[in-house]
């Protein structure tokens, strides 16, 4: 039986009162271009709106390599995940629950085994990913979610002009069908918010995490008590209130891209050192995992819980130092 998740309704608040989606330059028009159809993006005419009932938790894997910024839509994520892909590269894990999702979400990438673990503590989400190496569809068939790709759901997604492929494809959240049970209206994100610590920590202006070809960088914004975010030394509009810093382990998988490189694996079960940034302070702890049905725990160093910021949620999976 699922353990209950810790309930989150400040947070949640916060987020459905957020209504800007990520401007400046991004494909803000959720409609189809009509000269960029492409055999990769081909699908049957788009279907009218309809009202249907969306899944308290989507998940969106989304593009960050250089072509691929500025992001739509990532201002309403409740967390987002940082993930270690092939040749260093990093790729985001946007998570949406509460509130009404944006109207388009963006770019979006393919899926990757580490998504598998990671996204069982929110329940049973539906996860929106543009496909997957051809060994690991099968594996994301059966495991526990709603796999919602272009060839499952082609009506939701649709090709941008406004940058080249494969840099180029945008979910619409609006059009994406509804879960087939109940199961996918988790309560909340298994995340616990509250007033930060009467005394520890230390004060912290900046904090970068690199990757072999990545890096952000964290810089604390005392005027909007939020730090923002810079994605290989360019600054963007995300400005997240709590950045979790998660260190664990990073293998290799079983799987590969086309080229032959080898695909990462991040292990989000078991336990590390974490550093949660809030306030312009850094706190320093520790996070375990029992299994993949259960929550992730952050815990200070006596073992008390290391609590959010009201608002969006970074959580960067770094290699263990």
């Amino acid at each position: 039986m699922r353990r209950r998740l810790f309930l989150t309704l400040p947070a949640a608040a916060a987020l459905a009162a957020c209504t800007v989606s990520d401007r400046g330059g991004g494909p803000d028009d959720p409609e189809p271009p009509t000269s960029t159809r492409t055999s990769e993006s081909s699908a049957p005419p788009e279907p009218r709106p309809r009202d249907i009932r969306r899944p308290t938790v989507l998940a969106v894997k989304i593009d960050n390599v250089p072509p691929a910024r500025p992001h739509t839509g990532l201002r309403e994520a409740a967390v987002i995940h940082v993930e270690q892909v092939e040749s260093g590269l990093t790729r985001l894990l946007a998570v949406y629950a509460g509130g009404e999702p944006p109207k388009a979400i963006g770019p979006v990438r393919s899926a990757r085994e580490t998504d598998l673990e990671l996204l069982r503590e929110y329940g049973k989400p539906v996860l929106a990913f543009s496909g997957a190496q051809g060994k690991l569809l099968p594996l994301i068939d059966k495991a526990e979610l709603y796999p919602r790709s272009p060839a499952q759901a082609p009506g939701a997604y649709y090709r941008s002009s406004s940058r080249p492929m494969p840099h180029n494809l945008f979910l619409r959240p609006a059009r994406l069908d509804p879960a087939p049970d109940k199961e996918a209206k988790a309560e909340d994100l298994g995340l616990r918010f509250g007033a930060a610590p009467a005394s520890g920590g230390r004060a912290a202006a900046e904090r970068t995490v690199r990757y072999p070809a990545a890096r952000y960088t964290f810089t604390w914004t005392p005027a909007r008590d939020q730090w923002r975010v810079s994605m290989d030394g360019t600054r963007s509009n995300l400005t997240p209130s709590t950045v979790v810093v998660q260190y664990g382990v990073v293998r290799d998988s079983r799987f590969h891209d086309r080229w032959g490189n080898v695909s990462p694996y991040t292990e989000t079960v078991g336990r590390g050192d974490v550093v949660v940034l809030r306030g312009g302070r850094a706190y320093e702890g520790r996070w375990s995992r029992a299994s993949a049905e259960e929550t992730t725990v952050y815990t200070d160093r006596d073992g008390e819980p290391l609590l959010f910021a009201d608002g969006q949620v970074w959580i960067v999976h770094a290699r263990a130092r």
